[in-house]
């Protein structure tokens, strides 16, 4: 049987912990901007165009050609000339040193602090944003250490968000306040491919790094002031909200629990196509639909406004149900994982089949991530259900699944076009779409919403 979450309710939309799910939205905004700024920049750093670079010639070394489609770049802007294997890696290497701090994070948030680990991961990967177009001038390998250092900044900062959920979320409001907070990075996919294009345009690629990496830095100075890690100790919570939240809330994760293996089955499946659609998503639409890279830029940032969209609708409707008793918590887990792990897969498979259709491929495109984010009412803060004491430990491991999937999707998928184009983005389709049902057969048989045995226990202790 379900576990249904105590009716209680305690203060609403302008409480403090709503307050804290909106920075922590602009935090993920700015994070998911650094992230993606360099699959927008790369049209205008790499003259896809271009002959072959003589075997003598170094990848690492910028052109300068203001001819050709790069004339409608901001002039004096470098020109690389990276293969698509080569972009391949530099796409998944964020992906690599996010993997590597996700379980240590874990722990760490929980000896100094998600608070301290959040803000220092943003500040950090903000700095390296900055770095990025010295150091695409100084060669590719440069790049790619940027981009896996990043990736271990962003990896702190993503994992300790749990920590403050844990804490933070009541349980019937889990949905709400983690949609709002995530919708953030689907929102700042939007925005950086929205704008991406025109700020290249306008005042070259570099300043897409330079104007979201200072965009991050200022997203320090809210974090440190307004989050805080326990509602006990924040200095402008109300009685009552911090009694409603104290009262509410309920770590040792087992190996063997099959409902934290479909959990992760579920981050592998949904990760491997939603790392491949904001990765190469302008290159998708570049390519196959060609269009400028102003044009590209736009199209790209449709399906992420869909995508936040979705994912603010899907937390509301889910703790509706939940509210008003109209579904159980494992239906509703269930039922949101589903819609978000089979209908993009659908669309992906359509995918090639309506490349000749303007219009049908731009709607596909943009429900594939819309669909997609139903699963942050899913699965995705399943872990809140199951083991809300663990959360932060076990979203690192999740998100390491995830990761880990992002880092095979992208590399696979640049091997795979850079082989054939059309049959190559078949493939990748295909694929995804193969992942996608197994991740979703599997949690559906063993997925689970009631709190685990192992994760009764009563005394707090810290990972």
């Amino acid at each position: 049987m379900d576990e249904k979450p105590s009716a209680r309710r305690g203060p609403d939309v302008c409480s403090l912990r709503y307050g804290l799910a909106v920075v922590m939205h602009l935090s993920n905004l700015s994070m998911i901007t650094q992230r993606v700024s360099l699959s927008i920049a790369i049209i205008a750093m790499v003259n896809g165009t271009q002959q072959p670079a003589p075997a003598n010639a170094s990848a690492d070394r910028p052109l300068q050609d203001p001819s050709g489609p790069i004339g409608e770049f901001h002039a004096g802007s470098s020109v690389y000339a990276w293969s698509p294997e080569t972009q391949g890696i530099l796409f998944s290497s964020i992906s690599y040193g996010i993997l590597l701090t996700l379980i240590p994070s874990g722990y760490l948030a929980g000896i100094f602090g998600a608070k301290h680990m959040l803000g220092a991961g943003l500040l950090a990967s903000s700095l390296l944003s900055l770095c990025t177009p010295l150091a695409a001038d100084l060669g590719v390998s440069l790049v790619m250490v940027i981009r896996v250092a990043q990736g271990m900044a962003q990896g702190m900062a993503w994992t300790g968000q749990f920590t403050i959920w844990a804490k933070w979320a009541p349980p019937l409001e889990r949905s709400k306040l983690t949609s709002i907070a995530g919708s953030g990075a689907a929102l700042g996919s939007s925005l950086i491919l929205c704008v991406g294009g025109l700020i290249s345009q306008a005042l070259g690629w570099p300043f897409i790094f330079y104007i979201f990496g200072g965009l991050g830095c200022v997203c320090c100075l809210l974090w440190f002031t307004v989050i805080y890690d326990d509602p006990m100790g924040h200095p402008c919570i109300s009685l009552r909200e911090q009694e409603h939240i104290v009262s509410s809330l309920a770590q040792q994760a087992m190996a063997r629990c099959l409902p934290l293996w479909a959990i992760f089955s579920g981050f592998f499946s949904h990760f491997w196509l939603c790392t491949v659609i904001v990765t190469y998503l302008p290159t998708y639409v570049s390519s196959v639909l060609h269009v400028s890279i102003r044009e590209s830029g736009v199209l790209s940032a449709l399906p992420f406004v869909a995508a936040s969209t979705c994912t603010v609708l899907g937390g509301q409707l889910a703790d509706f149900l939940l509210s008003r008793d109209l579904l159980g918590l494992l239906t509703v887990r269930k039922l949101f994982s589903a819609l978000g792990l089979l209908l993009p897969s659908l669309c992906a498979v359509a995918l090639p089949f309506v490349a000749s259709s303007y219009m049908t491929t731009v709607v596909l495109l943009i429900l594939i991530p819309g669909t997609s984010n139903l699963c942050d009412s899913g699965f995705i803060i399943n872990t809140l259900d199951i083991a809300p004491r663990y959360a932060s430990f076990l979203m690192g491991i999740s998100r390491g699944f995830g990761l880990l999937a992002g880092i095979i999707s992208s590399t696979a998928t640049g091997f795979l076009i850079s082989q054939d184009s059309a049959s190559g983005w078949r493939h990748v389709f295909f694929l995804a779409a193969a992942v996608n049902l197994f991740g979703l057969v599997f949690y559906l048989t063993f997925g689970r919403a009631e709190l685990q045995d192992w994760a009764k226990e009563r005394t707090l202790t810290r990972l």
